[in-house]
C-alpha cells in the first residue's frame, strides 16, 4: 500500500478549464480578480488560459505581466504538444506559451490511442515524438513542464503500454510532474486507487485531475493523494465543462482537516468560505446553498432538535467546526461570520479594531447580508463597513441629493403606432437622452453639477465626479472596470431587490464596492459612492505614508 504524502500542491484552473462552464463568462478584469483572490487562499498554481486561443487570454496573459502581484501563488500558461507531423520551432502554440511571461507552463497530451489515431489521425509513434519534442523545447527556452496526459484512465485501460509511454516520453524528455487526467469522468474511486498505484511505482511522482460526470471526482482525487500523487488539479467551487471538475473548494479542507496533509498554507484555511463566495460573485453565478464545507447551508440547523443538541455540543450534528474553513453555524436564516476571520481582513487593511467594534462589525454584516448584500465580493465596501465601526467617518464630501432624468425621443413618431398593444421600441429608431444632477457639500462649499451620460450611472459617475474633482486630484485616477447586476428575488418581477457590484482600479489595484436596493439606480448609486471614497481615502493612506 502506498503511502500519502504530507503535502500535495494544488492547480487551479477556474480561470481555463473551469471557464468552459455553461453560461460563464469572464472579463479580462473578472479573470485578474479571481486570480488575486486564489493568491489570497495561497494555491501553487493558478492556471489561467491558453495564450493565442482567444483574444480575452492574450489580454489576460499581457495584462498580468504589470496588474497582477502573487505572493503565494504562480501563474501558468496552458497549452498543447506541437501539431502533428510540424516542427516544434514554428509551431504557433509553443510561441504562445514562451510569450506568455510565465515561469511554468503545462501542455495536454493525448494519452489515449483512440484519440491518437481517431481525433489527431497520426501514429502512436508521432504522438510519443510530439510529447518529447515539445517538453524538451520548452525546457530549452526556460520553462518548467507540466504535462496532462488526457483521458488516461481510459487510455489506460484500453492500451496500459501506450499511456504508460506517454508518461515515461514526458518524463525522460523533463517534465517536472505529469497529470493524470479522467477527462470524460467516468472513473470509479477504486479504479484510481488500483490504476494510481500500479503507475506511480513505474513512473514516479505524478498529479491527478478529475471531473465529475460520474459524481465522484472529489473522491477520485482523494483516492489519487491516498495512493501516492502530489499534484492535484481542480477549480474552486467546482467550475467546469459539463458537469465541472473537482471541487477544490471540498478537496482542500478534507485533505487538511481529515487526512492531515497540507496544500494551502494553514493560517489560509479559513479563508476558504470568503474566497469560494468571492469567486462565485466575480463569476457571477449564484452559490450552491448546499456546497460542502462553504455553501451557506453546510452547517445551517433548523429550530428544534439539532439546535437545542448544538447548543451543549458544538459537534452533535457538525462533521468539524465550521471556523476552520471560514464558514458558520447557522440556526435560522442570518449568517454567522467568526472573528477570526474578521480579524484577519482587519490587519490585512491595516485597521487596529478592538473587539467591542468587531462584535458590531459582525451585527452589521448578518443585518446587511439578511438584507442581500455579500460583503466577501465587495472588500472596498467591507472595507469602509470595518472603519466605520471603529468611529471613522469618510469627511471628503457630504451628499446632498441626486436626481436622473432619462428622455427617448423617436426620430419618427408615425413608425410607432402601437398595433401591437404596446411600443416595441427595438423596431422604432430613436434617441436616448440620460441627465443626472448630483448636489454635494465640499469643503463647505455647496456644489450643483449636471451632466449627461449613456446611461444613469454614467450620467451619474460623470455628475459626482465633476463635482468633486477640483478638491481630489486624486480622481483623475480612479476607473471604472466592471459593473455587475444581481436580481435576488426573481419572483418580484421588475420590484425585485436587485444587487449591484462595481469595480473600480487606480492602476495600482482593483477593488470591488456594493450596494442592495429595490430600485436599480438607488443601488448602483450605493457601490459609486462607495467606489470613490475607498479610492480617496487609499490615497489619503498613501500620501499620508510618504509625508
Amino acid at each position: 500500500m502506498e503511502i500519502p504524502p504530507k503535502r500535495v500542491e494544488i492547480l487551479d484552473t477556474t480561470l481555463r478549464d473551469g471557464s468552459q462552464q455553461e453560461g460563464l463568462s469572464l472579463t479580462v478584469s473578472d479573470k485578474l480578480r479571481v486570480a488575486e483572490a486564489l493568491d489570497h487562499l495561497g494555491v501553487t498554481y493558478i492556471e489561467g488560459g491558453w495564450p493565442g486561443a482567444n483574444p480575452k487570454d492574450d489580454e489576460f496573459f499581457s495584462r498580468a505581466k504589470n496588474e497582477l502581484s502573487l505572493n503565494t501563488s504562480e501563474l501558468i500558461a496552458f497549452g498543447s504538444t506541437r501539431r502533428a507531423n510540424g516542427d516544434v520551432k514554428t509551431d504557433p502554440v509553443l510561441e504562445n506559451l514562451i510569450n506568455a511571461g510565465t515561469k511554468t507552463v503545462c501542455i495536454v497530451a493525448k494519452s489515449w490511442d483512440m484519440h491518437v489515431t481517431e481525433a489527431l489521425r497520426t501514429t502512436l509513434d508521432e504522438a510519443l515524438l510530439m510529447v518529447k519534442e515539445s517538453v524538451e523545447y520548452l525546457i530549452q527556452n526556460g520553462k518548467e513542464v507540466l504535462l496532462d496526459a488526457e483521458h488516461f484512465f481510459d487510455g489506460f485501460k484500453g492500451n496500459r503500454q501506450f499511456a504508460l509511454d506517454v508518461l515515461h516520453t514526458a518524463k525522460d524528455a523533463g517534465a517536472k510532474c505529469m497529470v493524470l487526467c479522467d477527462t470524460n469522468g467516468g472513473t470509479l474511486p477504486h479504479e484510481i486507487s488500483q490504476i494510481v498505484s500500479e503507475v506511480i511505482k513505474e513512473v514516479g511522482p505524478l498529479g491527478i485531475h478529475c471531473h465529475n460526470d460520474g459524481g465522484v471526482a472529489v473522491a477520485n482525487t482523494l483516492a489519487g493523494v491516498v495512493a501516492g500523487v502530489t499534484h492535484v488539479q481542480g477549480c474552486i467551487n467546482g467550475y467546469g465543462e459539463r458537469t465541472g471538475n473537482a471541487d477544490l473548494s471540498a478537496i482542500i479542507p478534507n485533505l487538511a482537516l481529515k487526512m492531515g496533509i497540507s496544500s494551502i498554507p494553514e493560517d489560509r484555511l479559513e479563508l476558504l468560505t470568503p474566497v469560494a463566495h468571492q469567486i462565485s460573485e466575480l463569476m457571477n453565478v449564484t452559490q450552491n446553498p448546499q456546497q460542502p464545507y462553504v455553501g451557506t447551508a453546510a452547517f445551517a440547523h433548523k429550530a428544534g432538535l439539532h439546535t437545542s443538541a448544538i447548543a451543549r455540543r458544538l459537534d452533535a450534528y457538525s462533521h468539524l467546526d465550521p471556523e476552520k474553513v471560514g464558514n458558520g453555524i447557522r440556526f435560522l436564516v442570518s449568517e454567522m461570520s467568526g472573528k477570526a476571520t474578521l480579524q484577519i481582513k482587519a490587519k490585512e487593511f491595516g485597521i487596529d479594531i478592538d473587539s467591542d467594534s468587531l462584535s458590531k462589525v459582525v451585527d452589521e454584516l448578518k443585518a446587511r447580508e439578511y438584507a442581500g448584500y455579500h460583503y466577501e465580493a465587495a472588500d472596498g465596501s467591507f472595507e469602509l463597513l470595518m472603519r466605520n465601526a471603529t468611529g471613522w467617518k469618510q469627511e471628503f464630501f457630504k451628499v446632498e441629493s441626486f436626481r436622473v432624468v432619462a428622455d427617448w425621443k423617436s426620430d419618427d413618431p408615425s413608425e410607432n403606432t402601437g398595433n401591437d398593444g404596446g411600443e416595441n421600441l427595438s423596431n422604432v429608431s430613436g434617441k436616448l437622452t440620460t441627465e443626472a444632477t448630483v448636489k454635494v457639500i465640499v469643503g463647505g462649499e455647496r456644489i450643483v453639477v449636471t451632466r449627461e451620460g449613456n446611461g444613469p450611472i454614467n450620467a451619474l459617475d460623470a455628475a459626482l465626479r465633476s463635482a468633486i474633482e477640483p478638491a481630489f486630484c486624486d480622481l483623475k485616477e480612479l476607473h471604472l472596470t466592471d459593473y455587475k447586476v444581481r436580481v435576488l428575488d426573481s419572483a418580484s418581477g421588475t420590484g425585485a431587490i436587485t444587487r449591484v457590484l462595481i469595480d473600480t482600479t487606480d492602476g495600482d489595484k482593483t477593488w470591488s464596492t456594493i450596494g442592495v436596493s429595490q430600485n436599480v439606480i438607488e443601488a448602483s448609486w450605493q457601490a459609486l459612492i462607495d467606489a470613490i471614497v475607498y479610492g480617496l481615502l487609499r490615497h489619503a493612506i498613501a500620501n499620508s505614508e510618504t509625508n
